[in-house]
């Protein structure tokens, strides 16, 4: 890597960038008790990324040998390229600590990978007997190494794990099926369990059997957390100072105003130990550290990257993000996530479903990707549960919720204590008053 990065500044360029990165992949997929798919991939690539005369040059390989032709193809590049004042490189600076590796991972035997999986498609049937059929069943388990050099003097590597088990279970009673489905990533092997999502998954079916229709209302409800992930994951793209810039993006020109409910604060922390999202520096090189980037339901800020934080003549906040080495970086989330504002009280779900009194608890979205991520308009299919008196009375099936995703954070008037992360986006379950809700 220091190698190519000598190379192209003896050819005179003053700002240049190499990015590495190795990875190797285990995944395991069963039905039936038996092995379905179990693949190991490993991969390696690096990019080289210049600044000449305000002209950005980009190329890469998976070639170590190559790094002459890599350099040829960013002066190459970088000729056919328009100036932008704003192109840059960060300086270096010490990153914190935070634990994203386990050498239980890295290390784990094929074996006891497909003992677990098993295991979860085991704990699903085990759940009811109404449990006929696992879609699928899978766990992954990678290691990376990423290593980040430039001309500023920056230098820095890491290793990193990540396992995830998800599974889909279907269940059938008096002609009726439903599905359910879980999920658990982490960068700790131990701190997944696949026979808890396995029982999760079905029980998440089970609990939508008998399902009625509703008639359209105006009521509250009460998303649980892998639903309300959904509706984050909206707002989390608004977020990014780069859709800011384009235009695309309904929090432009909103700092400072409230956007949501005064009683949450959405965080994007990259130094939480453990977390698929967490890093000690970005894709850059640049530091991660924790930002509230709506306190008290006010919009404080965006997330940036290098190039759209000079755009503002701001520092960067640690979130540069590459889709891998082969691409360019823009600007992405580290571990993002809704809670309580410091003066809020997080709570059970039991006190949530009695402070809902009447109204509809949310379980599974479907249409989700109908949504516009520019506007915040959704309308989306839902199933859940009726709750009538603070208690749960029966299913709800093909039922839909309309409206504003910032209409909807604003409407939150509960929080739950039950935090869980998909991936990179976490929230516990949101109790929401004011939403239309159709049959």
């Amino acid at each position: 890597m220091l190698k190519v990065l000598g190379a192209v500044l003896d050819r005179g360029v003053r700002e240049a960038e190499v990015y590495l990165r190795t990875s190797r992949n285990l995944t395991v997929e069963v039905r039936d008790q038996r092995i379905d798919t179990l693949e190991t991939s490993r991969s390696m690539g690096y990019s080289l990324r210049i600044m000449q005369d305000g002209c950005l040059g980009f190329s890469y390989s998976t070639d170590p040998k190559d790094f002459s032709g890599v350099i040829q193809r960013a002066l190459e590049s970088s000729r056919h390229s328009s100036p932008d004042q704003f192109l840059g490189l960060p300086r270096a600076a010490l990153p914190k600590a935070v634990a994203v590796h386990d050498s239980l991972v890295e290390t784990l035997p094929e074996d006891e990978a497909l003992s677990r999986v098993l295991a979860m498609e085991r704990a699903a049937f085990a759940r009811d007997s109404r449990v006929r059929k696992v879609r699928k069943a899978s766990g992954s388990f990678s290691t990376n190494f990423t290593c980040i050099a430039n001309s500023h003097g920056l230098e820095g590597c890491y290793s990193s794990t990540a396992c995830t088990a998800q599974i889909m279970v279907v269940v059938e009673s008096e002609g009726e099926s439903q599905i359910g489905w879980d999920f658990e990533g982490s960068r700790f092997l131990n701190e997944i369990s696949f026979d808890r999502v396995g029982t999760a998954a079905a029980g998440r079916a089970l609990q939508l059997l008998g399902g009625k229709r509703l008639s359209p209302v105006k009521a509250s409800v009460l998303l649980d957390s892998a639903t309300a992930c959904d509706f984050l994951s909206l707002l989390a793209h608004s977020l990014s100072a780069e859709a800011v810039q384009k235009g695309k993006s309904m929090l432009a020109g909103k700092t400072g105003t409230p956007v949501a409910s005064g009683i949450v604060r959405v965080t994007d922390n990259g130094l939480m130990d453990g977390m698929l999202g967490s890093k000690p520096f970005d894709d850059e090189g640049v530091p991660t550290g924790e930002r509230v980037l709506i306190g008290e339901g006010v919009l404080r800020g965006y997330l940036h990257n290098t190039y759209t934080a000079a755009k503002e003549g701001l520092p960067s906040t640690g979130n540069a993000l590459r889709g891998g080495f082969s691409r360019l970086p823009s600007v992405g989330g580290t571990n993002l996530f809704i809670g309580p504002s410091p003066t809020a009280t997080a709570n059970s779900e039991d006190f949530l479903i009695k402070k809902l009194d009447t109204g509809l608890f949310v379980t599974e979205t479907m249409g989700m990707h109908t949504a516009n991520p520019v506007t915040g308009e959704y309308s989306v299919g839902v199933s859940g549960v009726w709750v009538e008196g603070g208690l749960k009375r029966y299913p709800v099936r093909e039922a839909l919720i309309s409206g504003t995703v910032l209409d909807l954070f604003r409407g939150i008037c509960g929080v739950g204590d039950d935090l869980k992360f998909y991936g990179n986006i976490g929230s516990p379950s949101l109790l929401i008053e004011g939403v239309d809700i159709s049959g």
